[in-house]
């Protein structure tokens, strides 16, 4: 792998901030590296467009992102229906592959200083019958970066999401909580929880946003922990 900064994003679930919070952290990161580059491998729900199919999350990454790299490298895989990616790349008639997923990886961090790396849906979801996004996390060996959606039934998606997490091997680099329903009892003394039981730094906690962008974002980044963001 390169030596360069690679971190894999993931949350506890599907729609929870994860484009909002990889853009954030590439805008971050930019401060102190010429050439960072976001990666969505496998987007599932595109639109046609005259230029061709088009999935908005790529689009944020690109637009977040300061190196231009072919499409085929920063997204290998973009399905058409926005449904689980095992079953939007079989309705495709794809396969998705995660060896060409690292290989992929490998030539944006030789192109670039960091590297953002996306996941989908959850930390698990499948992406073909037999592997799973974890799959793809061990396969990259990227610390990662959890975001948690501040709503009912976050506690247990977090701790579970961080069982998996360790049970790969892989390193809990920091979470970020997204307060996600504005009209959630008890928030604060969730957010205290999950500080207590999630072994990694807080890096941000982004208030309820009607319309959130993502130089509306604030993390903290702190040298020590950038040093951690390199792949084994």
């Amino acid at each position: 792998m390169s030596t360069g900064l690679g971190v894999f994003v993931t949350g506890t679930d599907t729609g929870v901030g994860k484009t909002l919070v990889s853009c954030a952290l590439l805008h971050r990161l930019h401060r102190q590296h010429a050439k960072v580059v976001g990666m969505k491998p496998v987007a599932a729900g595109a639109q046609r467009t005259t230029l061709g199919w088009d999935n908005e999350d790529v689009r944020a990454l690109r637009a977040a992102s300061s190196l231009r790299v072919p499409g085929g490298l920063d997204n290998p895989y973009l399905l058409p229906e926005a449904i689980s990616p095992h079953l939007a790349a079989r309705r495709a008639g794809q396969l998705i592959d995660i060896a060409l997923i690292v290989e992929r990886y490998r030539s944006l961090a030789a192109l670039g200083d960091a590297v953002v790396v996306e996941g989908s849906g959850g930390f698990c979801v499948p992406l073909t019958d037999t592997h799973t996004g974890a799959d793809l996390a061990q396969a990259l060996g990227l610390p990662v970066v959890l975001v948690v959606a501040l709503r009912l039934g976050c506690l247990s998606h977090a701790l579970l999401t961080q069982q998996a997490i360790f049970a790969r091997g892989l390193i809990l680099a920091g979470w970020v909580v997204n307060r996600v329903d504005p009209t959630m009892a008890a928030q604060e003394e969730n957010v205290a929880t999950l500080r207590s039981r999630l072994k990694a730094p807080l890096l941000g906690d982004i208030p309820w946003l009607q319309w959130p962008q993502a130089d509306q974002v604030t993390l903290a980044l702190p040298d020590e922990l950038m040093s951690r963001w390199v792949p084994a």
